[in-house]
C-alpha cells in the first residue's frame, strides 16, 4: 500500500468516527493550549521584569557597603567594617569615564502640606537622578547640584503624591514637612509608573545629607554610578575597587553590574518559563494516554476489519502502519487545533487583561507541537502491534 493511500484512509477512518476522534484529540488540544498559555505569561512576564530593571539604563554599577554581594535598589548595611559615605560618592565621581554618580538613602516618612498629611516613600539622593534613572522633570527643576556638605531643605515630589497633597494647586514653592523638617518644593517628577512593585510616583526626594540626618543614618544605602558607554564595565569596576579600598582600607563593599543582575534575572526568570511549561507538559501526558486508551478500543471494535484486510493480502506490516497513522493523523490534528486554541486565548488574554504581560514563546509552541506528534507516534505503536498480530482466521471468526 502506498504511503498517499495509507495516509488517505487512515484520514478516512478518523472522519468516519467524529465524536470518538475529537475526544481523543481534545485532550492533546488541552494540552498543548495549557502550554502556550502557561509559557506566554511566563514568557510575558520575563520581558517584563527585564524592561523593568533595564529603564533605568543599562550602563550602571551599584556599590553597596558590606562583602556580601547583594541584588535589588538598596542595599543592607551587615557587618560593614566602614559605611559607604557621600564623600566616597564624592570622589567616585570624580574617576576617569564616570558620567554621574548617585548616593542613595532610602525610608519612609510622614509628609504634611497644609491639612493634607499621608506616609510616602522618600529617597535621599542626588542632583544625578534624571540622568542617572532616565526619570524627567514635568515642572520645576530637580535639586542642585554641589549641596553635597550644607544641603538646603528643599524637595521634590513625585507624580502622584504631588497630586494627593495639592490635588490642582501647583505645589511650587510651597513649603512642606517631612518628619519634623520643613521643606521647599522644588519640582515635580514626570509619571514614571511602578518598577517591580515599587511606586516610583508615590514618592519624595531630597538631598541625600538631609535624608541621613532624618532617618539617623551613617551611611548611605547605595550609590549607583553612571559611566561612559565606551568603557568596559571591568576597568570601571577596577576603578573603583582601587579608589574605595584606598579610602576604607579594605574591600568592604560590593559591586554589583546591571549586567550581572540582568544575567540573574534572566536565568531565573528562563527557569520559571520552563517550569510553567512543564506543567502544560503534564497535560499533554493526558492526553497520551487518551489516545493509547481510544487505538487501544478501536483494535477491539474492528478485529473483522483487520481480518478482512489481512485475507485481502495486507501482511503484518501493512495493517502496522494503518494504525499507527490513524495515531499520527489524531495527534497532528490535534497538535495544530491546539496551537490555534491557545494562540487566540493568548490574544484574548492581552486584549481582555492588557495589565498581564503575555508574550507567545515560539519555541515553546513549536516543541508541544513535535511532543504531540510523537505523543501520537509513541501512543499508537503498542495498538498498532498488537492489530498487526492478529490471525486472519481468527479476526474472520470474530465477525
Amino acid at each position: 500500500m502506498h504511503y498517499f493511500d495509507l495516509i488517505k484512509l487512515s484520514y478516512r477512518t478518523v472522519i468516519s468516527h467524529k465524536l470518538r476522534s475529537s475526544l481523543t484529540a481534545l485532550g492533546l488540544v488541552i494540552g498543548i493550549a495549557a502550554v502556550i498559555i502557561l509559557t506566554s505569561i511566563g514568557r510575558g512576564i520575563h520581558h517584563y521584569v527585564l524592561a523593568e530593571f533595564t529603564q533605568f539604563g543599562t550602563h550602571l554599577v551599584a556599590v553597596f557597603p558590606g562583602k556580601t554581594t547583594t541584588l535589588g535598589l538598596s542595599g543592607a548595611t551587615i557587618s560593614t567594617v566602614r559605611p559607604l559615605t557621600v564623600a566616597d560618592a564624592v570622589s567616585i565621581a570624580k574617576l576617569d569615564n564616570i558620567i554621574a554618580v548617585l548616593p542613595l538613602v532610602q525610608g519612609n516618612a510622614r509628609i504634611e502640606a497644609g491639612k493634607k498629611q499621608r506616609r510616602s516613600t522618600v529617597l535621599g539622593v542626588g542632583s544625578a537622578v534624571p540622568e542617572v534613572w532616565k526619570i524627567n522633570i514635568a515642572n520645576g527643576r530637580f535639586l542642585p547640584a554641589g549641596e553635597q556638605v550644607n544641603p538646603r531643605a528643599f524637595a521634590v515630589l513625585g507624580h502622584k503624591l504631588a497630586q494627593e497633597l495639592f490635588a490642582h494647586t501647583s505645589p511650587l514653592g510651597q513649603r512642606i514637612r517631612i518628619g519634623s523638617d520643613r521643606f521647599r518644593v522644588l519640582g515635580v517628577m514626570e509619571k514614571k509608573g511602578q518598577m517591580l512593585g515599587f511606586d516610583m510616583d508615590d514618592t519624595i526626594y531630597i538631598p541625600t545629607v538631609k535624608a541621613l540626618e532624618l532617618f539617623d543614618r551613617q551611611g548611605v544605602m547605595e550609590i549607583d554610578v553612571l559611566y561612559n558607554s565606551n568603557t568596559s564595565v571591568n576597568s570601571i569596576e577596577r576603578s573603583i575597587k582601587r579608589l574605595l579600598i584606598a579610602r576604607h582600607g579594605g574591600e568592604d563593599f560590593s559591586l554589583i553590574t546591571q549586567d550581572q543582575m540582568l544575567k540573574s534575572m534572566d536565568s531565573i526568570l528562563n527557569i520559571l518559563t520552563l517550569a510553567v511549561g512543564a506543567l502544560g507538559g503534564i497535560s499533554l501526558m493526558v492526553g497520551s494516554v487518551g489516545i493509547l486508551t481510544i487505538m487501544t478500543i478501536a483494535v477491539s471494535e474492528r478485529i473483522s476489519e483487520i481480518g478482512l484486510l489481512r485475507a485481502l493480502g495486507a501482511d503484518q506490516g501493512t495493517v502496522f502502519k494503518l494504525f499507527l497513522a490513524e495515531a499520527l493523523v489524531l495527534s497532528f490534528a490535534g497538535g495544530c487545533m491546539g496551537v490555534l486554541f491557545g494562540i487566540l486565548i493568548v490574544q484574548i488574554i492581552g486584549y481582555v487583561l492588557p495589565a498581564l504581560p503575555v508574550q507567545l514563546a515560539w519555541v515553546y509552541i513549536l516543541a508541544a507541537f513535535v511532543v504531540s506528534v510523537l505523543i501520537g507516534l509513541i501512543a499508537g505503536v503498542i495498538p498498532a502491534m498488537k492489530a498487526a498480530r492478529l490471525s486472519p482466521l481468527e479476526a474472520l471468526r470474530a465477525e
